[in-house]
């Protein structure tokens, strides 16, 4: 059993066995020899083309499953005795990411299951380093391009676009999963993908390009077949979506390293709703003599309560000595600051912000890591852009729901103690959220269902106002196991290396700095919560 099989893997590992490698070469000892693997497994990780777009037929997969063997072998013929701990960290991200590709083409097959696998065109970049859940590999990042385009960007976007009709006709061969949830589901993202490519015809300098236009013209016709032929076919599908608790927990543990069983996230899930809810009440009567908060309701109020709340924040950071505040904080954060939302119009994240945007704000610790990626690039090559299958999940989205709260017991809302029922809130509701993803994954309820934990269980009814938010984060985690979970586990995880840090700090007679702990972290870059620990206290971490 495949399960089984890399278990004994991982055991082997954990004992401190050198693993004997099936190719004819002598056991490596140079990190060297990691980077150049590197090279070699994301070289190879990229599918080949088929008629210019990636090829995801079951034929091709097969036929490279030996190539992919053989990069296993050579990784597990390093032999890192010796190595720092940084370097044996990135030996692990290898070897994590690798593990990835095995369950993607053995267990969650996201080219025959998922129709949403299959959309091209991204409008905005994503707040974690990749985007979020299975992607295939030939996207088209609108927000990259700069309109009205000059004649480099035109001949890139053309190209990038004649692949949606290609692939699109692939995906007809490709996708002949049963999962119900994801393959319904799945369509909605197909024909948002109809309604971005006609707004692309607005935007500076394409209406006249005649050229650009007819790209445009033939992508839409195709996505739009593609929907009518998915919806045809979606009469047929019955299967359950889920990919059950002990695939969950294997993925957990071998590709994201989350040292957690399926039954332990339930668990957690559980324990973080029932405090944040009862966080939320005793804050509330502890308030209960201060003035309730009042949300903006204009244009020109959200504006000065977001532009005041962002400077408080970066004020806050800089002055209490949180964490290293860089020149590109600021313009990361106020690129991301909202816009006035009419009361009937807010989902659940902008009800917060319209009271008071600071714990979202918190959590767009996000946009300050993605400025470093681009400013301040990870020494090493294996951690310098996003690692693959989302893996960065409990580090990128564990940390920036962290924060939410760190900051606030920091002090962040001593001014306005009533800003701290907001960040309850929120973490209930990520906890609701992932508590409904992992009995969907366990194929113990639909997705819908699923959703039905999430709604009922967030305080004050904050996600019963807009459905879309609810079906957008249900069905991303369905795609993408562990990451409706991550924002809690990740936020445990993330406790539990401060725990550490400052218990090292503290048996060695050293006071624990806020502020170096954050900036040591940051400097470790977005790899997987556990590997980070790892390297902030030279202890081997539980995975």
């Amino acid at each position: 059993m495949r399960v089984l099989y890399f278990a004994a893997i991982i055991l082997f590992i954990n004992n401190g066995f050198r693993a004997q490698s099936n190719v004819e070469t002598n056991q490596l000892t140079d990190y060297s020899a990691l980077e150049n693997l590197f090279i070699e497994w994301r070289e190879f990780e990229m599918p080949p083309l088929k008629n210019g777009a990636p090829d995801y037929s079951r034929s091709t997969f097969d036929k490279r499953w030996p190539d992919f063997l053989l990069l296993k072998d050579k990784l597990m013929a390093i032999d890192t005795t010796g190595w720092s701990v940084s370097q044996k960290v990135d030996w692990h991200i290898v070897f994590a990411e690798m593990n990835g590709y095995d369950f993607n083409y053995n267990i969650l097959k996201p080219w025959v299951r998922d129709p949403a696998f299959y959309k091209t065109l991204w409008m905005a970049r994503s707040d974690v380093p990749a985007h979020e859940g299975p992607t295939h590999h030939r996207t088209t990042e609108l927000w990259s391009y700069e309109f009205p385009l000059n004649k480099g960007d035109k001949k890139g976007l053309i190209n990038d676009l004649e692949v949606i009709p290609i692939l699109n006709k692939q995906a007809k061969e490709n996708l002949t999963g049963n999962a119900k949830d994801l393959w319904i589901t799945g369509i909605r993202d197909i024909e948002t993908q109809i309604i971005d490519l006609q707004s692309i015809k607005e935007l500076p300098g394409v209406k006249n390009d005649k050229k650009l236009i007819n790209v445009i013209e033939e992508a839409i016709v195709s996505t739009k077949d593609f929907s009518q032929w998915l919806k045809a076919e979606a009469e047929n599908k019955n299967g359950p979506s889920g990919i059950g608790k002990e695939n969950y927990t294997w993925y957990l543990q071998n590709v994201h390293l989350v040292p957690l069983t399926w039954e332990d996230e339930v668990m957690l899930m559980k324990r973080e709703l029932a405090r944040a809810w009862s966080s939320l009440k005793l804050e509330e009567h502890r308030n209960r003599s201060l003035p309730k908060l009042d949300a903006v309701n204009t244009k020109a109020d959200y504006t000065e309560l977001a532009q005041r709340s962002a400077e408080s924040l970066l004020t806050f950071l800089e002055d209490d000595e949180i964490v290293t505040v860089k020149e590109y904080f600021k313009p990361a954060l106020e690129a991301q600051l909202g816009k006035f939302v009419p009361e009937d119009k807010r989902h659940f994240f902008w009800i917060g912000a319209h009271y008071d945007p600071r714990p979202l704000y918190s959590h767009f610790y996000h946009w300050f890591e993605l400025a470093r990626m681009d400013s301040e690039p990870n020494e090493s090559i294996i951690r310098r852009g996003p690692l693959l299958y989302n893996i960065f999940d409990s580090r990128n989205e564990g940390l920036a729901t962290a924060v939410e709260e760190m900051f606030m017991d920091a002090g962040l809302y001593d001014d306005d103690p009533r800003v701290r029922e907001i960040v309850y809130i929120m973490i209930a509701q990520r906890a609701a959220r992932g508590l409904g993803s992992l009995y969907a994954h366990a194929n113990m309820m639909s997705m819908e269902d699923a959703g039905g934990i999430h709604t009922e269980y967030t305080p004050r009814g904050w996600m019963k106002t807009e459905k879309e938010l609810m079906i957008f984060e249900q069905h991303l985690y369905m795609r993408q196991p562990g990451y409706g979970t991550s924002y809690i586990t990740g936020k445990y995880l993330a406790e539990k290396a401060m725990m550490e840090y400052a218990l090292q700090q503290e048996i060695g007679g050293e006071d624990f700095r806020l502020k170096q702990f954050f900036d040591t972290l940051n400097s470790i870059g977005n790899i997987p919560m556990t590997l980070a620990a790892w390297e902030l206290t030279g202890e081997k971490a539980e995975f």
